[in-house]
């Protein structure tokens, strides 16, 4: 069976408002929460209050290991809380499922956390199958993408792996047309053809389609452009996307 690591089942939240925030929503699950052994006074008895009231169990750890679990050095005001994402799940783990998602979009070096937390809450409104969401080289699924989302990043169909190379080579050899956006296609969004089981690549904010991706995007698409405007913001340009997919659908 496969091991799954934790970034593959929870969104981590940290920082005292975020934290106490997860355990105020009845609507999440919390797995557990994770408090440093110096956290002491208000602040830590209403998180300890909080989670217990929601029956969620509290381990002490040194501030370091809660700054190397939250992956963030300075905000995590050595409180963490991992909250159960039901809709994540590895990338092999949903090509090896009886019922493939037939659209997904992969995150390419996209690194703003505003960007990530846009586009996943676009792309689950749009009801796009997955999105996935490497470990490396995109934003990390932190408390500032869960904002930008406004919580959807929760409950997102996130899909995750090691690299997008790694999901764009995965995607191909199941049988997905990986199609990349690029201002310079002459073949538009709107007009392609785009067969029934697609993976469309959203490049980073300034580098584009990475190379290890380039090499297995089978073809490219654009968005028309006037006024002068050479590109959109790539949570824009995927809002554009998933909608578009929509349309086609009804």
């Amino acid at each position: 069976m496969e091991q799954l690591s934790p970034k593959d089942r929870f969104v981590t939240v940290y920082g005292r408002k975020p934290v106490l925030e997860a355990l105020a929503d009845d609507q999440l699950a919390v797995d557990k929460v994770i408090l440093a052994e110096n956290a002491r006074g208000a602040a830590a008895h209403e998180i300890l209050d909080a989670a217990r009231r929601r029956g969620v169990q509290v381990q002490r750890a040194t501030p370091h290991r809660v700054k190397v679990l939250a992956g963030n050095g300075r905000h995590d005001q050595g409180v963490l809380a991992d909250v159960v994402a039901p809709r994540m799940r590895t990338l092999d783990a949903a090509l090896s499922g009886r019922k493939l998602p037939s659209s997904v979009l992969v995150l390419d070096g996209i690194t703003t956390p505003a960007n990530v937390g846009m586009i996943l809450r676009t792309a689950t409104a749009a009801g796009i199958g997955g999105i996935v969401v490497p470990r490396r080289g995109v934003a990390s699924i932190d408390p500032l993408v869960v904002k930008s989302s406004a919580g959807v990043a929760f409950h997102a169909p996130m899909l995750r792996c090691a690299t997008a190379g790694e999901a764009a080579r995965e995607l191909r050899s199941a049988g997905y047309a990986v199609i990349g956006m690029d201002g310079g296609s002459r073949t538009s969004v709107f007009d392609a053809k785009i067969p029934g089981r697609a993976a469309f690549v959203l490049g980073g904010e300034t580098d584009g389609v990475s190379p290890e991706v380039r090499e297995h995007v089978t073809s490219w698409v654009s968005i028309p452009m006037a006024g002068g405007v050479e590109s959109l913001n790539v949570a824009s340009a995927a809002a554009v996307l998933c909608f578009e997919l929509v349309r086609r659908s009804r």
